[in-house]
């Protein structure tokens, strides 16, 4: 954290009148808090008999509020409130929450009442950088607006119980936007919609309105439009359940844009399996596709929980921006539960989701926690898939695999869930790319 201290002398013919005092947000900042003081009071000790008497008068008031880099109000307190924090979730009442722009703000002075020999105030500017951060989330849930059973509030608290840092809300067919969306201290709420037709379907995150019009498509051209529109307007787009049964992605993906591909679908079954070969094969012709798992939630049954799976993201702050930049980099990893094993990966400083130059020598740093006895730590490039390690117990494992050759490394966690049940995937890791 950073400080910074601003002092500003306002002469007693300003009285009335409102002043602004600039100041630079620094890059990547997470958290802002302002606060500010000023002699508003005078003392006047008075004798009295057997004792004495101070009697305080009003001497200065000064308000506060604050300008964003465009010079929009950001928020107004009057002299209410002496100390005030802001960052792109969350904010003090009076204050709208929003992305800290590196540039020139400004403080908002109101020069309410002035002392006629004038007023020096004094602030204090705290910046808190960004710093990247594991955050575990559902980003394919429904409510009740669809087929779902809760409300938006309910499904959050309901996250927020489950452990989850983040929830998208992708009603099929129904747009929400990050205005509507409530504000749950210990929750990022992330607007999305899961474009639904009966030849596919595609989650639309991060933006209010990805297309204009209906949802519907009559052809391939009409759908592709939507999928244009949404990639112009900013949206993270993931083609989901590519081999669902019954919702299967029946459009030519060469012909659609998209950015991530759900290759775990709630419960790991079959068609899951397939999506997963097919990342995998698309890993192996050289494209660079981000995979992502949701638990695609409408209820509680006995093969659904919130959060099964989630994403483990690495994200440089709780900001729905940063959560969905960090997934578009490939920046993360999907694990059955929001108690399942966490990993990291690395070469370097480098992580999952980034490109390295490859040369000889290099070596893919592995740490898992939270396995459990029998689980098996297996690392899977363009040619081979070897297993690591075997968990004698349950703990934790830090493992290396040397990078023999350009192409890329991923990593899969399995697990035994059943007696007499084959091991499934517990955890499946976005790759490290090396060209």
């Amino acid at each position: 954290m950073s400080t910074t201290h601003l002092e500003y002398f306002i002469p007693h013919e300003k009285e009335g009148q409102y002043l602004t005092l600039p100041f630079e947000m620094p890059q990547d900042t997470e958290s802002f808090t302002l606060s500010y003081h000023y002699q508003a009071w005078e003392e006047n000790p008075q004798g009295i008999d057997g004792g004495s008497f101070t009697a305080s008068e009003p001497l200065n008031t000064i308000d506060l509020g604050l300008l964003d880099l465009d010079g929009n109000q950001v928020g107004v307190s009057g002299s209410n409130k002496q100390t005030i924090t802001l960052s792109e979730t969350d904010a003090t009442p009076g204050y709208a929450p929003r992305a800290l722009t590196a540039g020139t703000w400004q403080i908002l002075i109101g020069a309410y009442k002035v002392a006629p020999q004038g007023v020096t105030v004094t602030y204090e500017l705290s910046f808190t950088p960004k710093e990247r951060k594991l955050l575990i989330g559902d980003i394919h849930t429904h409510t009740h607006a669809s087929d779902g059973v809760l409300s938006v509030h309910e499904l959050a608290v309901h996250a927020r119980r489950h452990g989850l840092d983040f929830l998208a809300i992708t009603d099929h067919n129904q747009m929400v936007s990050g205005a509507q969306l409530p504000k749950l201290p210990g929750i990022t709420l992330i607007p999305g919609v899961e474009w639904t037709h009966y030849q596919g379907h595609a989650n639309f995150l991060g933006v209010d309105k990805p297309y204009d019009g209906p949802f519907f498509a009559n052809d391939a051209q009409d759908a592709l439009a939507r999928f244009r529109s949404a990639r112009e307007r900013g949206a993270l787009i993931v083609i989901n359940h590519p081999f669902d049964d019954c919702c299967g992605f029946q459009y030519d993906l060469q012909e659609f844009l998209f950015y991530a591909i759900e290759i775990w679908n709630g419960p790991m079954r079959e068609s899951n399996l397939r999506a997963v070969g097919l990342w995998q094969s698309l890993l192996q012709s050289g494209k660079q596709i981000p995979a992502v798992g949701g638990s695609d939630y409408h209820r509680d049954n006995l093969f659904q929980i919130l959060g099964g799976p989630c994403m483990g993201v690495y994200a440089m702050s709780n900001s729905p921006s940063d959560i969905l930049d960090a997934i578009r980099a490939g920046h993360c990893f999907i694990t059955f539960a929001p108690n399942g094993p966490r990993l990291e990966m690395q070469v370097g400083e480098w992580i999952m989701g980034d490109v390295v130059n490859w040369r000889a020598g290099q070596t893919l740093e592995i740490s898992a926690t939270g396995l459990n006895k029998g689980d098996v730590v297996r690392v899977i490039t363009a040619v081979e898939s070897t297993d690591l390690f075997v968990a004698p117990s349950d703990g934790a494992a830090a493992v290396t695999f040397p990078i023999g050759s350009p192409g890329f490394a991923r990593v899969e966690i399995h697990r035994v869930f059943l007696p007499g049940v084959p091991a499934l995937p517990a955890l499946i890791s976005n790759p490290i790319y090396f060209e």
